[in-house]
């Protein structure tokens, strides 16, 4: 029981809802209870009640303005004899800043302060002396409704932080996704393009087909890793089976040394990577070698890793025709670029000296 009150009581709406009903309780008790003591006939303040109630079929600024003037008639007509009427001003004050649709409400606060100071002012005319309580009761009101204002605005942005932060997972998750299965599955079928075209030059066509069988069966089993998550968007995206460094050399140069490309790898035994770290130079050099392997027309191509200073150095080379004038953001140069900008490094795709393209990373090394 307790527990869906506090939850009502986070709705602001609900509040708002509840915060009207005791203000309009208030006022009705006050100001049809009030007898003498008013600087006009008593009847005159019942007047709120239905002026009040038809402000509420008034476009907002019409019916803050229509509920500042009734907190400052309420607040003028009262004396030190009806000091009850100032909780009737403080709830019209309440209610005319809560309805208020600027960011930074006036008219209730300004209209209760007209009435108070009326009633200062009648009281010293009339002898009476100081008749303050006024100014306490509209500043009461105005108080309570900005400290409303504040909080439904915090509840409101607070839900709308969280719908953006789910929104922001949603596509990331996309992205990681999108970027898994381009690196993942391109590589898998590139091989297998690679396979069917050096097999049938093959004196063992069977070989060929086992291999694509091979690959085939990766790209499968990766792909249904990856389809996990859409089905469940909480599953991690994970491939099967973690990259190590050496596969780099024992796995994805394989495809161009089947079309007769010299691939070097070099890596440095302690890099500094962690295994995130290690998943991105991998995921790096792979698209690196794929590319090589459909754009290229390499002979010859060196992938290193050496750990310079405070970062890894990643650098893929070869002697092909070199990348395009004006190189394109595909899907692979894209995912590159997330991949680094994630880890914090930085990267370029340039010139080789002599002819080729280079793709050079950067990566922060792990703390240790």
């Amino acid at each position: 029981m307790l527990t869906r009150i506090r939850e009502r009581l986070r709705d602001p709406e609900r509040v708002r809802r509840l915060a009207y009903a005791a203000v309009v309780l208030i006022i009705a008790a006050v100001v049809t209870t009030v007898e003498d003591g008013v600087s006009v006939p008593s009847g005159w303040a019942w007047l709120v009640l239905p002026v009040g109630l038809g402000a509420t079929a008034l476009r907002p600024r019409y019916r803050t303005l229509v509920f500042a003037v009734c907190a400052g008639f309420v607040a003028i007509v009262s004396t030190g004899e009806s000091v009850q009427l100032g909780l009737a001003a403080a709830g019209l004050v309440f209610v005319s800043v809560c309805e208020d649709p600027a960011r930074h409400p006036w008219l209730g606060w300004v209209g209760g302060l007209v009435g108070a100071a009326g009633a200062l002012t009648n009281a010293l005319l009339n002898g009476r002396g100081l008749y303050e309580q006024p100014f306490f009761f509209v500043t009461a009101g105005y108080l309570l409704a900005v400290l409303l204002r504040s909080w439904s605005r915090g509840r409101a942005l607070t839900r709308e932080t969280d719908d953006l932060r789910g929104q922001a997972a949603w596509l990331e998750q996309r992205t990681n996704l999108a970027r898994e299965l381009h690196d993942v599955v391109g590589h898998h079928v590139t091989a297998m393009v690679v396979q069917a075209e050096a097999g049938q030059l093959s004196e063992d066509p069977g070989a060929a087909l086992r291999a694509i069988a091979g690959s085939g069966r990766t790209a499968l089993s990766e792909l249904d890793t990856l389809v996990v998550h859409l089905r469940d968007p909480d599953a991690s995206i994970a491939v099967s089976a973690p990259p190590r460094l050496s596969d780099i050399d024992e796995l994805l140069a394989q495809p161009l040394r089947q079309q007769g490309v010299t691939v070097r790898v070099q890596l440095d035994p302690e890099p500094g990577l962690d295994e995130i770290g290690v998943l991105t130079a991998y995921r790096i050099a792979q698209e690196a070698l794929t590319n090589i392997a459909r754009h290229a027309k390499a002979t010859a191509a060196w992938v290193e890793l050496v750990r310079v200073g405070d970062h890894a150095r990643l650098r893929i080379s070869d002697d092909g025709i070199g990348p395009p004038r004006a190189p394109t953001s595909g899907s692979g140069l894209l995912g590159i670029g997330e991949r680094v900008s994630a880890r914090g490094g930085s990267w370029e795709l340039s010139h080789r000296p002599g002819g080729g393209t280079v793709v050079q990373a950067n990566l922060p090394v792990a703390n240790r």
